[in-house]
């Protein structure tokens, strides 16, 4: 199978799709890889990394795109990249399809069977290609929102730790998965006051026996969101629902109970956003006020720390990758449920339900679409 690998487009995106060494296995196994020139630099990678591993170099994505079968990325096919795919390419990377009609029209329009990191499960439950990114955005988000408590950024001018005297900042993290346990070990870890509020009792239990007095943690009632919420210095939005949008938590009329200079940071802007005045930033115009809460709503946090990010995905897709491209597709995802949960269009159809749902679009299941 010949395997391609562009640059990324989206704006301040440093991640690379596939890493030398991911380069190397496949090469390996027998199959031929194409990596557009240029495309690891943002990770510490160079072009001779690349050879080195046995891959070829293309000095255009309209090349990768035309000579390859599968196409490796880290985020959304942007627009262009989007008018390059075909009906027979397999494209695996993360999609976030549920906040994103024109990307799912455009998908569809173009008949490529699309794999997304975010859906693929794994037998305990989890979202094992989703996990390693959502570890790096939890641990960013106190870091990003204590820049954004800065005065000068327009935050309250609060110290997430405190000093001797004055005390720490009240931090709540709203879902306690894998982003928000992290959030909160890190923000715990800089000193700051953190609750770490969910709905699931046995997940809240979890977090009290691994973490015991770190961070306190609270039953995701309106009631207890609501007081949190408004006495918090920072509140950061975890909370996932696989697949779909993300459901809206707090409200605008919400933030008129907030602190002056308080910091929000969305990390579910991905898949739309948990509060009601998120929209998707870039790390070269991060935050914005409403109300005279600073917001901070990057949608590809992890993108800040490239190399880091680059690495720790490439571990977690490249088995999956492998067994795409030694077994083809349909074969992979026949033996394994838990990778056909990934599919989310194939031949110009929907296979994912909680985006259909979500844009209110037919769905054919993904057995089904096994079948075509």
């Amino acid at each position: 199978m010949k395997i391609g690998c562009p640059t990324e487009v989206k704006p301040q995106e440093f991640r690379v799709g596939l890493t030398p060494n991911a380069a190397r296995e496949a090469v390996a196994h027998g199959h031929d890889v194409i990596v557009q020139a240029g495309c690891g630099l943002g990770s510490g990678f160079t072009d001779d990394d690349y050879t080195a591993a046995g891959a070829a170099l293309a000095d255009t994505a309209a090349e990768v795109f035309a000579a390859a079968d599968l196409i490796v990325k880290v985020k959304e096919p942007q627009a262009p990249e989007r008018a390059m795919l075909r009906e027979g390419q397999v494209l695996f990377t993360y999609l976030h399809l549920a906040p994103d009609p024109d990307q799912t029209r455009d998908l569809l329009n173009s008949g490529v069977t699309a794999i997304a990191y975010e859906t693929v499960t794994d037998a305990r439950g989890g979202l094992p290609l989703l996990a390693p990114m959502s570890e790096v955005a939890g641990k960013l988000a106190p870091q990003v929102g204590a820049w954004t408590l800065q005065r000068a950024n327009g935050g309250r001018g609060v110290l997430l730790g405190g000093v001797p005297g004055v005390g720490p900042a009240q931090v709540a993290v709203i879902g306690g998965g894998v982003v928000g346990t992290h959030a909160a070990r890190v923000a715990a870890g800089m000193g700051a006051d953190v609750t770490v509020l969910d709905m699931s009792l046995p997940r809240l239990r979890q977090l009290d026996d691994a973490f015991g007095a770190q961070f306190r943690t609270r039953y995701a009632s309106r009631a207890a969101t609501e007081e949190l919420v408004a006495t918090a210095d920072m509140v950061i939005g975890a909370v996932l629902i696989p697949g779909a949008a993300a459901p809206k938590l707090v409200t605008k009329a919400q933030l008129s109970d907030m602190k002056r200079g308080a910091a929000i940071v969305d990390v579910a802007i991905d898949q739309g956003g948990c509060f009601e005045t998120s929209r998707a930033t870039t790390h070269d115009d991060p935050i914005y006020e409403v109300d005279g809460v600073m917001h901070y709503c990057v949608a590809n946090m992890p993108g800040a720390v490239a190399r880091t990010s680059t690495i720790a995905l490439s571990n977690a897709t490249m088995p999956y990758l492998m067994t795409l491209a030694d077994k083809g597709w349909r074969d992979a995802m026949s033996e394994d449920p838990h990778l056909l949960a990934g599919l989310n269009t194939h031949a110009g159809r929907l296979t994912n339900y909680a985006v259909g749902k979500a844009l209110a679009i037919d769905v054919l299941s993904p057995q089904l679409a096994l079948k075509q």
